[in-house]
């Protein structure tokens, strides 16, 4: 793992530009990986695991960000 900061809905949402409602509606929806850590009830990632559930997502453009 390169980076050990925690991202956010938010931080989720910046990274595939969406908004955050929409990264709550993936997780509400199954389409989001499970919490690497939940933290007085809110769900937090590491940035590895988004970036590899960004690289599997159906319609993915390859993005490089």
């Amino acid at each position: 793992m390169t980076d050990s900061r925690l991202w956010s809905y938010k931080d989720i949402a910046a990274h595939i530009k969406v908004q955050p409602d929409t990264v709550r509606s993936y997780r509400k929806h199954g389409l989001l990986p499970a919490p690497d850590h939940v933290e007085s009830g809110k769900p937090y990632w590491y940035p590895d695991t988004i970036r590899v559930w960004v690289a599997g997502r159906p319609g993915n453009r390859a993005r490089r960000d």
